[in-house]
């Protein structure tokens, strides 16, 4: 695979090791906003891949916005590229993940990708901008990797010097402040039955609190989540809350859990790591969510390069089809899934000797130009490929940020497959919910919440 030029050669540094170097002089940081985007991506194009320009800062001109409406996909006049399917894969497997090479091979005769016109859409608010500038010259990884700090909102480390740097951009990319949102899982069964599963959940990040000047200001705790169960029936009413602790090296992730049934709130402390939830018939872990999330302690990180993929991006035609036309039998309807070809970092997680987890390794793919994961592979102990993962991405330009739709995750090994953190359906995600108290996130309130 032939690898584009690593970002930090300059500096002399070795991206392959795992030791937590951090911080980069000045004259790099200086870099951001000149041939680096401010969050640290190439802003020169690369053949079919275009320069950065700014990204969609604002709502286009050629879309209808209206407040709690879904957006409009700005791009919808692109014509379709060309579609990779298992007969012709060989063609373009330079720039194929191996977890799509093998769905292609998997599904011969249903799966394929749809290539458009690359576009560079992401974009985030100028406070985030200058954040991400200062955090270059003072982030620090702290507890062998496992924490941040001196660094606050944005992204941690946009010039990266080792895999837990980029991993932890992921991990603390820019979600606002305080967010609601509504969205449904369906673990789809290999006849394509599913039932859904509907969760009201919302976000207090205390990681971009604007008022925050420094990690060591948010009392170890990255993010408070809660979420209520509303569908389907036998659920409703249970309510999880998680306080996210930003160095697990010094305390573990909090969570509860409120029980309809028993009208009891216990501490939850197995929801972490490779526990796996009813909710998405165990075809994910915890920290599956998202991507990735939760501490990297149990593994060692290594960086494999930066290269040309293609990945599921700029996906408002996914995100506005009703879920009966979305979620098909083995796999997603990928008529309405949009590829583009990206420039990605490649990471890779190998399961410590000394620890445990049901994945021995991991290789997750990041777009530059939001850090978030876009697509991944999970392996099982004995080496073989157990899971894929894709993430959808699209501008919301209305904020604005890069934010992440559905959440895919295909089990090779059971033929079956479960689609998370799906908004087809469901209200637009509300990003300014200044409501949200801090008050609100004790065990006491979800007892409240989740009475029914």
């Amino acid at each position: 695979m032939k690898l584009v030029h690593i970002l930090v050669a300059g500096l002399g540094l070795c991206l392959m090791a795992t030791s937590a170097l951090a911080k980069v002089p000045k004259s790099q940081a200086d870099r951001l906003g000149n041939d680096l985007t401010p969050i640290g991506a190439e802003k020169a194009g690369d053949g079919a891949i275009p320069a950065w320009t700014g990204g969609l800062e604002n709502v286009p001109g050629n879309v209808a916005y209206t407040p709690g409406e879904k957006l409009e996909d700005p791009f919808a006049a692109d014509p379709l590229k060309f579609t990779i399917t298992a007969a012709n894969m060989d063609q373009y497997s330079e720039n194929l993940s191996e977890g799509y090479k093998t769905l292609l091979r998997t599904f011969p005769d249903t799966y394929f990708m749809n290539v458009y016109q690359s576009r560079r859409s992401c974009a985030y608010p100028d406070t985030v901008y200058t954040a991400t500038k200062n955090n270059a010259e003072v982030g620090e990884l702290i507890g062998g990797g496992t924490g941040i700090a001196e660094a606050i909102m944005g992204f941690p480390f946009p010039i990266p010097n080792n895999a837990l740097e980029i991993i932890w951009n992921h991990t603390l990319r820019y979600r606002s402040f305080k967010s609601t949102r509504q969205f449904t899982v369906a673990p789809v069964t290999r006849s394509g039955d599913y039932t859904l599963r509907t969760v009201q959940d919302e976000f207090f990040l205390k990681w971009s609190d604007p008022s925050a000047r420094r990690a060591e200001d948010l009392d170890n705790i990255s993010f408070l989540w809660l979420g209520n169960i509303v569908s389907p029936a036998r659920s409703a009413g249970n309510v999880f809350l998680v306080h996210e602790t930003l160095n697990q090296a010094i305390e573990s992730r909090r969570a509860w859990q409120y029980s309809a049934g028993t009208r009891r709130v216990r501490r939850a402390p197995d929801i972490a790591y490779d526990f796996a939830t009813a909710d998405t018939d165990l075809l994910a872990t915890t920290d599956n969510f998202d991507g990735y999330s939760g501490s990297p302690d149990r593994y060692d990180w290594t960086v494999t390069g930066k290269s040309k993929k293609y990945i599921a991006y700029n996906n408002y035609v996914a995100e506005s089809t009703p879920y009966a036309e979305f979620l098909n039998v083995r796999h997603l309807n990928q008529d309405k899934i949009r590829y583009e070809l990206q420039r990605v970092w490649t990471i890779q997680a190998t399961l410590k000797p000394d620890a445990r987890h049901v994945y021995a390794r991991r290789v997750k793919h990041l777009n530059e130009d939001n850090w978030q994961l876009a697509n991944g592979e999970l392996y099982d102990s004995r080496g073989g490929l157990w899971r894929v993962q894709e993430l959808h991405t699209l501008q919301r330009y209305n904020v604005p940020l890069c934010g992440s739709g559905a959440e895919i995750v295909y089990d090779l090994q059971e033929g079956r497959y479960v689609a998370m953190s799906m908004q087809n359906e469901e209200p637009p995600v509300n990003y300014f919910a200044d409501e949200l108290d801090e008050s609100r996130y004790t065990p006491s309130s979800i007892r409240r919440i989740g009475i029914r």
